[in-house]
This record gives structure tokens, C-alpha cells and sequence, in this order.
């Protein structure tokens, strides 16, 4: 897949690290040539540039790209009209991260539904998410590891767990299962509620549009979703 990253402070950097060692091709870029210097080995492409300046946006690749994360933190106002601009240009999926109460209000009223927040593990938890996009969210417990949110595999819709039985096929833990309703408000923002539905039982029925909630390791995960 192919990702373009608007700031390379932290949390940029260490998601296009991440995105680039597990295989995708990544555009960086940054107004400040010394950071993309600095990150030129690490990084797919990088590529000096003022994110806000239309002429050099529009060059980027942004219809072929799978998404563009707009990872600027320290400068809001830039971060905004960032995400205005890609708004303009018609980009198909904008990530915005966000770093204040404010800054999330106005991303909500933009229409912007996927926004992150900046500590390093939220890097790390949205490249996993965006190197498979069954992947709703993640959480590394340890190296070995990880509580992994992922929609339901198409074959076990309808199945009790006993039924699918995970555990012995791959190897994991179902935690429990969580519903989600998606509701557009009088002012046109679409928000996502979700509500978990306790601790998962044999007798748990895995319907449509559910999220499996998985402890395990990470391969054997990833193992299970592939051939679901």
C-alpha cells in the first residue's frame, strides 16, 4: 500500500519508520530540510515541503495513495489548514492527529473521522491498523503479546464461539465482542458508538459488523484474519 505523512516531529516520524519496515511505500515530508535529511534512510521517500502550500500538495500522489496522515502536532493552525486543504483536493482518507480538546471539535465538524492522538504507542497502533485493514485497533501487552481489535472473518458470522472455535484453530483468546452503531447528528457529523458485550462465553453468537476482541500472539492473529 502507499501512505503519504504530512510532519515529522515524533509521532510522524515513528509512524513512517513503522509503515516502511512492514513493506508500504511511504511519502514523508516536512518543512524542515535538516528532519528530512535526518530521515531520508529510514523512510520510503521524503520530500521537503510546506504541507499548507496548495501548488506543493497537489503534487504529491494523493489519488493513488491509501491514505494521508496529516501527523503535524506542534503547530495547530498548519495541522488545520492541512487537513482543509486535503479536504479541497478531494483526498479519499484523511487521518488527522490531534492535540487538543479544540483541535478535535473542529476535525468532528470538518467530517474528519479518523483522527489519532500523539503518544508514540498510538504510531505504532495505527500502522499496525493501516497494514491490515481488518485491524480496527491494537495494544501490545508485551513483545510477545498483543490484545488486537479486528472485525469478524465473513466464515464465523453466524457461528457460537464454540462453533468457531479459535482457540484451538489459531491459537488466541476472544476477550469479548463489540457492537457498533454508527449515528449522523442534526449537524451532520457522523459518529461511531461502541459497546462491548461482556465476557465472551461458548454460547457467544458472532454476527455481522461485530469486533472480535483478541489476545494472542501477534502471527497467530494476523494468521487468523488471513484465512478468515
Amino acid at each position: 500500500m502507499k501512505y503519504i505523512v504530512l510532519g515529522l516531529g515524533h509521532f510522524g516520524r515513528s509512524l513512517a519508520i513503522h509503515l516502511t519496515e512492514s513493506g508500504h511505500e511511504v511519502i514523508a515530508a516536512d518543512k524542515n530540510l535538516n528532519i528530512v535529511e535526518q530521515n531520508k534512510d529510514k523512510i520510503t521517500h521524503t520530500v521537503c515541503m510546506d504541507s499548507t502550500d496548495k501548488e506543493a500538495v497537489s503534487s504529491l500522489p494523493l489519488r493513488e495513495s491509501n491514505a494521508v496522515i496529516v501527523a503535524i502536532g506542534e503547530d495547530e493552525g498548519a495541522s488545520l489548514l492541512t487537513i482543509a486543504l486535503l479536504k479541497q483536493l478531494k483526498v479519499k482518507r484523511i487521518i488527522g492527529r490531534v492535540v487538543s480538546d479544540l483541535q478535535k471539535t473542529v476535525l468532528e465538524a470538518m467530517n474528519i473521522e479518523e483522527y489519532i492522538m500523539p503518544e508514540e504507542e498510538a504510531a505504532e497502533r495505527l500502522a499496525m491498523r493501516l497494514d491490515n485493514i481488518d485491524i480496527v485497533d491494537s495494544f501490545k501487552v508485551s513483545e510477545k503479546y498483543s490484545i488486537i481489535e479486528t472485525k469478524v472473518p465473513n466464515k464465523y458470522i453466524g457461528m457460537t464461539l464454540k462453533e468457531a472455535d479459535l482457540t484451538n484453530k489459531y491459537k488466541v483468546i476472544v476477550l469479548t465482542t463489540v457492537k457498533t452503531e454508527t449515528a449522523t447528528t442534526g449537524d451532520g457529523v457522523t459518529r461511531v458508538s461502541k459497546e462491548a458485550s461482556g465476557i465472551a462465553k461458548s454460547d457467544t453468537i458472532l454476527q455481522e459488523n461485530d469486533i472480535l476482541v483478541l489476545f494472542g500472539e501477534l502471527s497467530n492473529i494476523k494468521n487468523l484474519i488471513q484465512k478468515g
